[in-house]
C-alpha cells in the first residue's frame, strides 16, 4: 500500500493508498452487513489496515490503550468482513460486517444505542434499542 499520492491518483485511481492522520490512524465506521445498522466507529493504524485485508476479521487501533486489536479477541463478538471500501480522499474506512452478538463494550448490538432529543431546553439523550445482549461484567470482567 503506497500512502503518498497525488489527488487524482488517490480520489480517481484504483490503488489503494489509505491517507492516515498526523496520528496515523484512519476512522472505521462498521455497519451490519444484512441490515446496515450503524455498528461502531473505530480507528485503523496501518498494521490493523493489513491485517483487516490480510484476514477477512476487523482489527483496530485503540487510542485509550495504544494498542492494535482484533475485534473479539477478549468477548468472542467477531466481526467478519463482508466487504472494505474506502472514501473519495481515502482517508475514512468503511467495514460491512457479519456481527458475533454484541458489538459494544457496554453489551449491546450497536454503540449508537442513544439519541438526542432536543426538546424544551437542554438537550438530552435518550435509550434506543438498548437492550443489552451480554452483561459486559461475565464477558469482560469488569462493568462497562
Amino acid at each position: 500500500m503506497s500512502t503518498s499520492a497525488s489527488f487524482d491518483e488517490r480520489e480517481e485511481g484504483l490503488e489503494l493508498r489509505p491517507k492516515f492522520d498526523p496520528s496515523g490512524l484512519l476512522t472505521c465506521v462498521a455497519t451490519d452487513a444484512a441490515t446496515g445498522e450503524v455498528l461502531m466507529v473505530a480507528h485503523m493504524n496501518d498494521e490493523a489496515l493489513r491485517r483487516t485485508i490480510a484476514s477477512g476479521e476487523a482489527w483496530y487501533f485503540s487510542r485509550s490503550r495504544n494498542a492494535l486489536w482484533r475485534k473479539g479477541e477478549t468477548s468472542g463478538h467477531t466481526q467478519r468482513v463482508v466487504e472494505m471500501r474506502l472514501d473519495c480522499d481515502q482517508d475514512a474506512v468503511w467495514l460491512r460486517v457479519e456481527q458475533t452478538d454484541a458489538a459494544c463494550h457496554t453489551g449491546r448490538r450497536s454503540c449508537f444505542y442513544r439519541k438526542v432529543d432536543a426538546g424544551e431546553g437542554v438537550p438530552r439523550l435518550t435509550f434506543v434499542d438498548a437492550d443489552r445482549l451480554v452483561d459486559p461484567a461475565k464477558v469482560y470482567g469488569k462493568p462497562a
